[in-house]
């Protein structure tokens, strides 16, 4: 664990590291580039007090072209052309990203450091729910396929598999499908609604269900289940006191005491738990385009996008810094707890 802890912690200070030096050389690069000017026209030093809508402006500043550079008129037009044109530009450009433009600041940082606790609540519960989901829905299809079928009536069986596989579709639908079909205005009080597009949609849940129910399945052909039976250990799979009362199969934390699937569970979870680097890796993605594509405002991947735009690359570096670090925390807390469950086994 300890060359773990290492090797993430590398990472976190190599990632900063380089991040901040490329955020450096970027800004260094747009200053240079913004104080850029087209040959010739640095001799004219600062003219911001020339009115350049002013037609006796314009005038005068011809004359003391054409008084700075005698005998050369026609160069001397294009030279004033030329500055014209850049000053036109200057304005423009300050027009243009006057409320667009902004930088880093103690204030944004804050304004950054609150949208990012958003972001954590929102993916903290998402993943508890996901988590959930996944091991609920990964039993009760295993469960359902070994007995608890057969208390089903054939009739409601149909309907059954008709809500499961329209279930299904719904949780392989990506957020955007779900979310513009329910509402069409998005404001900053969405958290709710954000977590509940994060759980259901995109695949994360289906598809890790699935992947948890092929451990299942591969642990309940194991030779230790059948010597399980063989010394008494309950093996009935159908919904009640002597099989799985549904309350196990639906608690928060799953034990299923004196039934042979309590080892089969335990096995399965335990190859399941390092998959939670790549279920977080998916999940915050989808985190991401669910506040870009449906541009929620006030949340960090839309602010991110925003200042994107505006080229404030100093704000996305940090955005970006913040959901490098929520990747980095979970694959420690995940290689804690595998790390924690390889220490019970071998005690």
């Amino acid at each position: 664990m300890k060359s773990k802890l290492i090797e993430h912690l590398t990472a976190l200070v190599l990632v900063t590291v380089v991040l901040l030096a490329g955020l450096t050389v970027i800004n260094n690069l747009s200053r240079t580039a913004a104080a850029r000017r087209p040959a010739g026209t640095g001799a004219f030093g600062d003219l911001s007090f020339v009115d350049f809508n002013s037609t006796f402006d314009r005038a005068l500043l011809r004359d003391a072209i054409n008084i700075y550079f005698p005998g050369r008129v026609d160069a001397n037009d294009s030279l004033f052309n030329m500055v014209v044109k850049y000053q036109e530009k200057v304005f423009a450009d300050k027009l243009q990203n006057a409320n667009v433009t902004e930088q880093l600041s103690a204030g944004k940082f804050l304004d950054l450091l609150a949208m990012y606790g958003k972001f954590l609540l929102v993916y903290a519960i998402v993943m508890f729910l996901t988590w959930y989901g996944v091991q609920t829905l990964a039993v009760l299809r295993f469960t359902w396929r070994r007995g608890g079928v057969r208390q089903v009536p054939p009739a409601a069986r149909w309907a059954i598999g008709i809500a499961a596989g329209i279930g299904t579709l719904l949780l392989f639908c990506p957020a955007y499908v779900i979310a513009y079909a329910i509402r069409t205005e998005f404001n900053t009080d969405t958290v709710v609604f954000m977590i509940l597009l994060g759980t259901v949609s995109n695949g994360v849940l289906i598809t890790y269900a699935n992947k948890f129910y092929s451990f299942l399945m591969a642990e309940s052909r194991k030779g230790y289940v059948d010597t399980t039976i063989v010394k008494n250990c309950n093996a009935r799979y159908d919904y009640g006191s002597h099989g799985i009362p549904l309350g196990w199969i639906l608690g928060l934390k799953k034990k299923f005491p004196g039934h042979v699937f309590d080892h089969i569970f335990s096995n399965a979870r335990h190859q399941y738990l390092p998959t939670i680097k790549e279920q977080a890796s998916f999940l915050i993605s989808g985190l991401i385009i669910i506040e870009m594509a449906l541009n929620i405002h006030g949340h960090l991947s839309y602010e991110m996008l925003r200042q994107l735009l505006y080229r404030n690359y100093s704000i996305v570096a940090v955005i970006i810094l913040f959901i490098f670090y929520t990747v980095k925390g979970t694959e420690l807390v995940a290689d804690y707890l595998v790390y924690r469950e390889n220490k019970r086994l071998e005690s």
